[in-house]
Parts: structure tokens; C-alpha cells; sequence
């Protein structure tokens, strides 16, 4: 019974048949990274194809050639590791760093100045357009994401809401300067750990 082809199985075959001449551990490191991103790939990008995931990554050949020619120099998985690294790079239309900021620097600019409303709405807007950018990086997986949004966008949103239309936040400013330096706090840490998390 013949099985159904696989385009994916079939393109690491060709890379290691390609890649014979490389000793077997770094051949098989090559492999496995290869197949890594491919999965990486089609999780962030349902949409594509095996087939158009496949040609991002280019022909087995020269994949394979430049390992080869690689691994005569000592920097053995320096042939995979480069092109994995720079495929965000060559993706991304804008520097990780943006959503970061847009998402904490606008906040930490409205704790300063309070009482403006026109800059309490432009302060949300520009931490939406945050989320909007980290949620279509390319430089965190979905969990991170979803992490990201619900600690940095979600819970403080949420806690706000909360404090304004009910009693059981305390009144008198120092309560509001604790609660608002606590939401600065957490947008720091968050933005850390998606700044340190990121992909190269």
C-alpha cells in the first residue's frame, strides 16, 4: 500500500542525504532544528502551506552545502543556527522593543499626569496598538503572547475598571499612587521576561 507523500519528511530526507558527509550527531542536529522551525512556522502561520513553509526555508541543497562547508571550520550547527536567527529579522516589520514600550511607557506617562483625559485615551491607544504589535510579532510564541497581553493589557485594565467604579479600592491618593506604582511593577517585570524570552 503505497503511504501518502510528505513534503516535510521528504525535504529532511533531502537535507540529510544531502548533509551525508557531515558527521552523524551534527547531522542529526541540523535536522532536528530544521524540523523545529518548520513546526514553529506552521504554528504561527496556519495559513501557509507545507509547501510555501518549505521554500522560506530554501533548497536542501544549499542547506546542507553550507553546513558542510561549515563544519570544516569548527562552528559546527553555526549553519542552522544563523539562518534560523536571522528569519525574524528578515520577517519582522518592527523591532521588539516597540510593543514593549508602547505598552509601558505610555502607562508610566499617565501616572505622571493624571487628570488629562485626552491623555488617558491616547495612553489606551497607544498601549492597544502595543498589544496589537506583540500579538503579530514574530519574536514570542502564542503562550508568550497571550501571557504577555493578559499580565501587561488585561489585568491592570481590569483592576483599573474595578478601583474606579466600586468601593473597594480606598480613597485618598496614596492608596492610587501604591496601586499605580504595583501596575508599574508588573508592566516592568512582564516587559522584562518577554524582552529576555524573545527569539534572536
Amino acid at each position: 500500500m503505497k503511504t501518502p507523500a510528505d513534503p516535510v519528511r521528504d525535504y529532511l530526507s533531502a537535507v540529510e542525504r544531502e548533509a551525508s558527509a557531515l558527521p552523524a550527531d551534527r547531522r542529526q542536529e541540523l535536522l532536528a532544528d530544521l524540523a523545529e522551525h518548520i513546526e514553529v512556522t506552521r504554528a504561527e502561520h496556519p495559513e501557509a502551506g507545507p509547501g510555501e513553509v518549505l521554500a522560506r526555508l530554501g533548497d536542501p541543497r544549499t542547506i546542507a552545502g553550507t553546513a558542510l562547508a561549515e563544519a570544516g571550520t569548527g562552528t559546527a550547527g553555526a549553519a542552522w543556527d544563523r539562518p534560523r536567527a536571522a528569519a525574524p529579522a528578515r520577517r519582522a516589520k518592527v523591532h521588539p522593543s516597540v510593543p514593549l514600550l508602547l505598552i509601558t511607557l505610555p502607562f508610566l506617562l499617565a501616572t505622571v499626569v493624571p487628570d488629562a483625559p485626552a491623555l488617558q485615551l491616547c495612553v489606551g491607544t497607544l498601549r492597544i496598538i502595543g498589544a496589537v504589535f506583540l500579538c503579530t510579532s514574530v519574536f514570542w510564541t502564542p503562550v508568550q503572547k497571550v501571557v504577555g497581553v493578559l499580565l501587561a493589557i488585561a489585568l491592570p485594565a481590569t483592576a483599573n475598571i474595578v478601583w474606579e467604579v466600586t468601593t473597594v479600592a480606598p480613597a485618598g491618593d496614596e492608596p492610587a499612587l501604591v496601586a499605580n506604582l504595583a501596575t508599574l511593577a508588573l508592566l516592568a517585570a512582564t516587559s522584562t521576561w518577554l524582552w529576555r524570552s524573545r527569539r534572536a
